[in-house]
């Protein structure tokens, strides 16, 4: 019994130093906010916050509905941590132009686990300009060109699965930009094992990704926890034969695996672990795939609701097809440049769709907007609704 109620004392004692040390914090930054106070809103539950709330119906509803009741600027508390949302145009510029030095790009821990602790975009700094220009030339316009046949095939592919069927177009868009994603990573030098190993974990990931956080078997976020481990296996083997062969590659991984930090006191700077490169490629494709589907999909709606406009990107489209004799001929990367209406037609597309709907960042500091402060390391969510 007496160890018991020693326990219980113990507990009680630190509950009220904790109280103590609560309340001392909170008179000292009483002064700093009496000009500028937090922003309206509801903190939910302890730790909890309003993350049930989010996950038990459509996000957009949840945001709408606390925007409509508090304004463009409100507070909560989402998978631990506390949150800031802004919902402006005005306030899109103040975090991510104007005064972007006062945050920096984050993400949910969940999230970050997800694709990988050391994929570019959760990195600042001297890693993320290396990582940031390394990943720039495999993905330039040079190098693109020679991918034109590999677009084309997935491009036909995608067109012969939809060929007399009723399909999701977003979904479809999803499985393309998939394609085009891997065949950029690994130049088209991957087989269809491989392939199809990669698209069935990645699918399992995606649909875990935006699931509640409980790490409990057979859970959504469980199994994509999985799935992310049989990714992280299945890049570790391509990467090995990679080196059995000694052809390293000049594509997205090669250049991924050749990478070296700057050299330091004279001699050769590291190599990116098989870590770092694997957090990196599943990074590039979850990047690509979700905002360039939502673009190829708004573009289809786009041209859906003009008819006449798609009577003439047709016959733009039509004309390279003849002159390729029927598509007997492959396209080229020149006839890619000569679709001028088909161009301007994708530009308007991305100024008038939203293919993101939200951004994370993190305060370094505290902040003042609009007479609310936003303490240092509170998560502020841009978001359109």
């Amino acid at each position: 019994m007496a160890p018991f109620v020693i326990l219980i004392m113990c507990f009680i004692s630190l509950a009220f130093v904790s109280y103590v040390h609560y309340a001392s914090r909170q008179r000292r930054r009483g002064g700093h906010e009496k000009a500028a106070k937090l922003p309206p809103g509801s903190m939910g539950w302890p730790y909890i916050g309003e993350t049930l709330q989010l996950y038990s119906q459509n996000p957009n509803v949840f945001f709408a509905s606390r925007q409509k009741r508090y304004g463009e600027i409100f507070k909560t508390r989402l998978l631990g941590c506390p949150c800031v949302m802004l919902a402006s145009p005005e306030a899109a510029r103040f975090v991510l132009v104007t005064q972007s030095h006062l945050f920096k790009p984050t993400y949910p821990r969940s999230k970050e686990r997800m694709i990988g602790p050391w994929a570019l975009f959760f990195h600042q700094g001297d890693y993320h300009l290396r990582l940031r220009r390394l990943v720039q030339g495999p993905l330039g316009p040079y190098a693109l060109r020679a991918l034109v046949p590999d677009v084309e095939a997935a491009a036909r592919s995608t067109l012969a699965d939809w060929d007399g069927n009723v399909a999701s177009t977003f979904h479809a868009m999803k499985r393309l930009s998939f394609d085009v994603g891997v065949a950029t990573i690994f130049g088209g030098q991957l087989d269809e094992r491989r392939k199809a190993e990669l698209r069935q974990n990645y699918s399992v990931v995606e649909k875990g990704y935006n699931s509640f956080p409980n790490s409990f078997p057979g859970t959504l976020y469980y199994k994509a926890i999985q799935a992310r481990r049989r990714l992280h296996g299945v890049l570790s083997e391509i990467m090995r034969e990679r080196r059995a062969r000694g052809e390293l590659g000049s594509d997205l991984l090669g250049c991924l695996m050749q990478s070296r930090a700057p050299a330091g006191d004279g001699g050769a700077g590291a190599l990116l672990t098989d870590e770092q490169v694997a957090d990196n490629v599943i990074g590039v494709l979850f990047a690509a795939q979700d905002t360039t589907a939502s673009a190829l999909t708004w573009i289809v709606k786009y041209l859906h609701d003009n008819p006449k406009l798609l009577e003439a990107v047709g016959a733009e489209q039509a004309a390279i097809h003849h002159a390729n004799h029927g598509g007997a001929r492959p396209l080229t990367w020149a006839q890619t440049r000569s679709m001028a209406l088909t161009h301007r037609v994708i530009l308007e597309s991305l100024r008038m769709a939203s293919i993101i709907s939200f951004t994370f960042r993190e305060a370094v500091a505290d902040v003042e907007y609009k007479g609310t402060r936003t303490h240092a390391r509170t998560h502020t969510r841009y978001t359109r609704t």
